[in-house]
């Protein structure tokens, strides 16, 4: 007698909607925020960065919410 045993996952979101990639993702949106922030080379970068890390932080604290 076989027995076949599946694993439920536990959650229906799809796997790349899960908390662990996309708080990696953000946390990278942030430190490239920082990095835009604190080079000397483009003023472009330093006036975008600002709003990079807004993004990022905005995005971190809403996947927070998501399920692991």
């Amino acid at each position: 007698m076989s027995t076949v045993v599946t694993k439920k996952r536990r959650s229906n979101w799809p796997v790349w909607l899960r908390r662990g990639l996309l708080e990696n993702v953000a946390t990278a949106v942030i430190g490239i925020g920082f990095l835009m922030l604190f080079q000397p080379f483009a003023l472009t970068l330093y006036t975008w960065s600002f709003v990079t890390m807004l993004a990022g932080t905005a995005m971190f604290i809403i996947v927070s919410k998501f399920p692991e």
